[in-house]
């Protein structure tokens, strides 16, 4: 091949000049759609945060069983990264007096009072847990339940050793809404409109309460929005 002609080629495969960056979270879920969503990921060749709770699954499982190995160390052989979403998916609520915090089932239900132990607890088992299945741990990163936190949280888990991660405004895609009154389109175009970068995008591994899953648009707006410029990169 002539050096003119190689250079053209070698040019041509260099990737093009990101317009911004784009960071892709994904919580867990209910597990239904999440070798559909691992593999749109492939697809696009996009490295996204994986935010993990030992939560129910529609196939009567946890997301953090054993027979779910298979799945992550798939994900960590993609290239993603992982965090804590705390063990028992509960919400805090608020701090406690003696440097506790109140720790509340999702559904409702007898509220917990957590101490630094216990909140470390809460962030370290699921890491314990991950590593027992892939050989990796988790990433510094931690997501709260729903977002919720309290300034006393967030002093202990940084204590412990992790980062809270959440997310932008304009990066929540709204997979757990009503589909009736926010249908799969409506929440497709806006987030096409009005996503910018360095958002922080939140999404999960199937929701329960969603009539239309929302999942599928997960492919055109990758595409959207890679076709506006944007490059997607994993939390650091």
């Amino acid at each position: 091949m002539k050096p003119f002609a190689a250079a053209l080629l070698l040019v041509a495969q260099l990737p093009a000049a990101c317009s911004g960056t784009i960071y892709l979270t994904i919580d867990t879920g209910n597990m239904e759609p999440a070798e559909q969503i691992a593999a749109i990921l492939r697809k696009h060749q996009v490295k996204a945060t994986f935010f993990l709770a030992d939560e129910k699954t529609k196939r009567g499982d946890t997301t953090l069983d054993v027979a779910w190995a298979p799945f992550w160390r798939s994900l960590v052989a993609d290239g993603h990264k992982f965090g804590s979403h705390t063990w028992r998916h509960f919400y805090f609520r608020r701090d406690l007096p003696n440097a506790r915090v109140a720790y509340v089932p999702f559904k409702g239900g007898e509220p917990q009072s957590l101490d630094q132990s216990g909140v470390c607890e809460e962030l370290r088992r699921v890491d314990r847990r991950f590593h027992e299945m892939t050989g990796r741990h988790l990433d510094p990163l931690w997501r709260a339940p729903g977002g919720k936190t309290t300034p006393g949280v967030l002093r202990m888990a940084q204590a412990c050793g992790f980062r809270h991660i959440g997310w932008t405004p304009n990066g929540f895609l709204g997979d757990e809404l009503s589909s009736q009154a926010f249908p799969n389109r409506h929440l497709l175009e806006k987030s096409l409109r009005s996503i910018r970068n360095e958002e922080i995008l939140v999404m999960h591994l199937g929701i329960w309460s969603r009539r239309d899953p929302y999942w599928p648009m997960l492919d055109p707006l990758l595409a959207g929005l890679k076709k506006k410029g944007y490059c997607f990169a994993p939390l650091k």
